[in-house]
């Protein structure tokens, strides 16, 4: 069986990318091929080297005020790897259309809210401001628009009195691994049915 190729972006300590590539082992359909980090010295890469997993950098920092550039940059690496999928995994850089549509359809992200609620930053703070009852994490296709596009799963979990966003942070951290890791599986494999946990 020929594996689907995976490639993972990331700006900082890397935890969703070590549990997508501790888990893309066996019968999984999918193998990590690349680890790109626009930060020099993020965790992540010290993670996906212990891993055995190639790593490169494209420091965002050079580029500034010019995304275009920096994406072409960033192209220009994956190409080389050649990746049937790309996960973002605490990647900090907001993508533009150019990117997304060069990738288009396989290109998946974790965002950490019950999308199409909270788009965006400070998730856990919007999430009880609001009076929400639950939170969670939605793994979504990439599309153009913010925290959009097709939805392939979501946990959902309970907001308790008294929860700060810290205690929702980390309540939700391994959840999320979970969910992410099964999503690709699944979404390797060639099913977007969605996943829902718990």
């Amino acid at each position: 069986m020929s594996h689907k190729r995976v490639a993972i972006l990331l700006s900082g300590s890397g935890s969703n990318m070590a549990a997508l590539v501790d888990s893309m082992t066996g019968d999984h359909p999918a193998r990590p091929v690349l680890v790109v980090s626009n930060r020099p010295g993020a965790g992540g890469l010290d993670k996906a080297q212990a891993r055995g997993v190639p790593t490169a950098v494209v420091d965002h920092r050079p580029f500034a005020g010019d995304r275009a550039a920096f994406e072409t940059a960033l192209t220009a690496v994956l190409e080389e790897a050649r990746p049937d999928i790309i996960c973002l995994a605490g990647f900090m850089r907001v993508l533009t259309e150019g990117f997304v549509t060069r990738w288009d359809g396989r290109v998946l992200n974790v965002h950490p809210s019950l999308l199409p609620r909270h788009r965006g930053l400070d998730t856990y703070a919007r999430a009880l401001a609001a009076g929400d009852t639950e939170f969670g994490a939605t793994v979504h296709v990439v599309t153009a628009a913010l925290d959009d596009g097709p939805i392939l799963g979501q946990v959902h979990l309970p907001i308790h009195p008294g929860d700060t966003a810290e205690d929702l942070a980390g309540r939700l951290h391994l959840w999320e691994h979970r969910l992410y890791t099964d999503v690709l599986r699944r979404f390797a494999g060639g099913d977007t049915t969605p996943v829902r946990l718990p």
